[in-house]
């Protein structure tokens, strides 16, 4: 690593960014570099190297390239490096997903082009480098080192550094840089785009990233302190953070507008993550979401095991109920007073015989609200 490349890295260090980087077929070097300049563990969070055609499925999410080394596989990379950054972050640290796919020199001739393409991709954007190398100027180490510059140089532009680095490009070779903003999560989600959408609490969207260990659904019209509550209570019941989860479509009711959407979502400002679908079923979520948690009140727990809400079919109840479960999804229950001033719980619900382990009870005394939307709107 000579001095610039270093002074660069530092720098990237020194930057409140933090990072996922996937490699395959060059960039290897980067990762050195990356990772041999002291602060890097304030920049890397993990690195990648998918080289083998299975282990790139794999961590494209299931997606199976046509062509491995492309812009495309490259944007997707750095997508899934993003995705995986967000799981990984450490507090509100803004993250940096960076793929790198290139096909060089190596023990036998090739056909094709020697290339590379570098995308970057962040909140806001996705950035994509493509460079062709001559074929036959360099050997592998060569077309490596070039490769590897590139990717540094890529990472610190992600960073907003303006970094002068050498790429060490013959006369003839040149990268061509596209950069394009990220489609509104919101319209993507309503165009059937992207199966959800999650918001942060500072406002910041994403499509399709790590999927919420926890939720608890409604309505949220409007949000109430009985909500916090109660996630609160089944975080600390389930012992992992619970987000809140919004629904565009309703079973009952026309789905929401942009407008409302945006509305409702406002709410969460400051206040929590909320994940936005268009599972309108808890069999939906649970397809959507295997594994997760629901934070659920008691009135909703009743609703889950009416056959009225599965075409009037118990059969077809028993069969969502036994899908669930074997996804691995369980329902906290909390206790809510019904119409005729009752506090319910979980010990009032008919749950069918053999499904208790479903459901397990938030004690009145980790949480009780008596607030409700319903009533909040009446008042208005």
């Amino acid at each position: 690593m000579d001095a610039d490349i270093s002074n660069v890295v530092a720098r990237i260090h020194d930057t409140p960014e933090q990072s996922v980087l996937a490699v395959a077929g060059a960039g290897n070097y980067a990762l050195a570099w990356l990772l041999g300049v002291g602060g890097a563990s304030r920049t890397v969070l993990e690195t990648r190297v998918p080289y083998g055609y299975l282990a790139m499925t794999d961590f494209l999410g299931g997606y199976a390239p046509d062509q491995t080394v492309s812009a495309d596989t490259a944007r997707r990379m750095a997508k899934s490096a993003w995705q995986r950054g967000m799981a990984l972050r450490e507090g509100d640290a803004p993250i940096v997903g960076l793929g790198c796919t290139a096909t060089i020199a190596t023990d036998r001739t090739k056909r094709g082009d020697h290339r590379a393409f570098i995308s970057t991709w962040d909140n806001d954007r996705v950035t994509t480098d493509s460079l062709i190398l001559e074929k036959g100027r360099r050997d592998r180490a060569g077309e490596e080192d070039v490769v590897s510059r590139l990717v540094i140089a890529a990472l610190a532009r992600a960073c907003g550094i303006d970094a002068e680095i050498d790429l060490r490009l013959a006369a003839g070779e040149s990268v061509a840089t596209q950069e394009s903003a990220h489609p509104d999560p919101i319209r993507l989600l309503l165009d059937g785009e992207v199966k959800w959408v999650t918001v942060y609490p500072d406002g910041s969207m994403a499509a399709e990233d790590a999927p919420p260990a926890a939720l608890l659904p409604g309505s949220f019209n409007p949000l109430h302190r009985g909500h916090v509550e109660l996630a609160s209570a089944a975080s600390r019941a389930l012992g992992v953070p619970v987000s809140y989860e919004l629904s565009v479509v309703n079973v009952d009711k026309p789905p929401l507008e942009d407008a409302e959407i945006r509305r409702r979502v406002n709410q969460f400002r400051d206040v929590g993550t909320v994940v936005l679908t268009g599972a309108e079923t808890f069999q939906k979520k649970a397809r959507l979401f295997p594994g997760c948690g629901f934070a659920i009140g008691w009135d909703t727990a009743t609703r889950l095991i009416q056959p009225r809400y599965y075409g009037d079919s118990e059969t077809a109840m028993l069969t969502a109920l036994a899908e669930m479960w074997g996804s691995g999804c369980r329902f906290s229950v909390a206790g809510r007073v019904d119409d005729a001033g009752v506090f319910r719980t979980l010990a009032d619900v008919n749950v069918p015989a053999g499904f208790h382990p479903l459901f397990a009870d938030i004690p009145e005394g980790a949480f009780r609200s008596d607030v409700s939307s319903t009533a909040i709107r009446g008042a208005g």
